[in-house]
């Protein structure tokens, strides 16, 4: 099950999956349907097999061995071992939608008759407002890959894009050559599941894209070098855990003390928008959000970051000395 993501958890040294035969053969159709079917990306069934292996397997350790035994307190004695070891409410929250899933596939396809998840309710989850740099930190981040190298020249067209049009990671890593045009300053974007959309691109991530793809990704070709716009000392498409190590390195260069990762760059993106006035609605299509409220969390960091502000300066909000 799941040839090609279990070769990319060997490539990252993960251990291996294993699901107990007599759940396989439903698990393995569920995770083909979403992804011929559904159209989710390859990094998404990987994260649902995952956790539907653990589910299984832990299933198994209750003593199941078909899915039509699974009952409401097998899943709640699961998401409570889980609660013991500390797992984020997040993370269960993850978890039991792609347990969920299942279940209703499950049903449509006649492999059970009733839901099993229907009664159990979502793990209370702390929504965290997202990390993000001010925008005298960006500039001082942005400004910390050396533009007289190649890499340096690399290193600061892949921020300022990523900052420039709020992209995501994985994203940025497989864009094309042909997806970006510096001189009319948009893109095109295949996101989360292969939907498409136009960004803007800002006249500064413009100038550093033309600066790299002049004097910049010429140094990096190599014999079977593909179209990809970012590529590696080895000519091949760079990779998120470079992007992550860069990011990290040059926030360490920049004196930021921030726990800032790539997507830190994408909520800053979305911050400093909202903060200067941009609409909502705009922000989430340039994201890519299929639901606004996602977007919205970026207004309660405006919203306390206005109510810090209030605090500090004005006379009757101080306390007396």
């Amino acid at each position: 099950m799941g040839a090609k993501s279990e070769v990319r958890r060997r490539k990252r040294g993960d251990p291996p999956l294993e699901t107990p035969p007599s759940l396989e053969a439903e698990l393995s159709a569920f995770l083909a349907w979403i992804q011929l079917e559904k159209g989710l990306s390859p990094n998404t069934v990987e994260s649902y097999e995952a956790d539907l292996v653990q589910f299984a397997g832990n299933l198994a350790e209750q003593g199941i061995s078909g899915w039509r035994e699974v009952g409401v307190e097998h899943l709640s004695q699961w998401l409570s071992s889980l609660t013991e070891e500390a797992y984020a409410g997040s993370s269960l929250s993850r978890k039991l939608s792609a347990v969920r899933m299942l279940a209703r596939y499950m049903v449509g396809e006649g492999v059970l008759q009733e839901d099993f998840t229907e009664l159990t309710n979502n793990p209370k989850t702390a929504r965290l407002l997202p990390e993000y740099l001010t925008i005298e930190e960006m500039e001082r981040f942005l400004s910390a890959p050396d533009s007289g190298t190649p890499l340096g020249k690399r290193d600061r067209a892949l921020f300022e894009l990523m900052y420039g049009s709020g992209l995501r990671v994985s994203e940025v890593c497989s864009i094309p050559m042909t997806a970006i045009d510096p001189d009319e300053g948009f893109a095109r974007i295949f996101g989360k599941g292969s939907k498409e959309r136009v960004v803007p691109v800002g006249r500064h991530a413009c100038d550093a894209v033309r600066n790299y793809l002049h004097g910049g990704r010429p140094n990096l070709v190599k014999p079977g070098t593909g179209g990809e716009l970012f590529l590696s000392m080895r000519g091949k498409a760079i990779s998120r855990k470079t992007v992550w190590a860069l990011v990290k390195g040059y926030a360490r260069k920049a004196g930021i003390a921030k726990n800032l990762s790539p997507h830190g760059l994408r909520h800053s993106f979305a911050t400093h928008l909202l903060m200067g006035g941009a609409d909502v609605r705009a922000v989430q299509e340039m994201l890519g959000h299929a639901d606004v409220g996602t977007t919205q969390v970026y207004t309660r960091v405006e919203a306390e970051r206005l109510l810090d502000e209030h605090a500090n300066f004005h006379p009757m909000a101080r306390s007396s000395a």
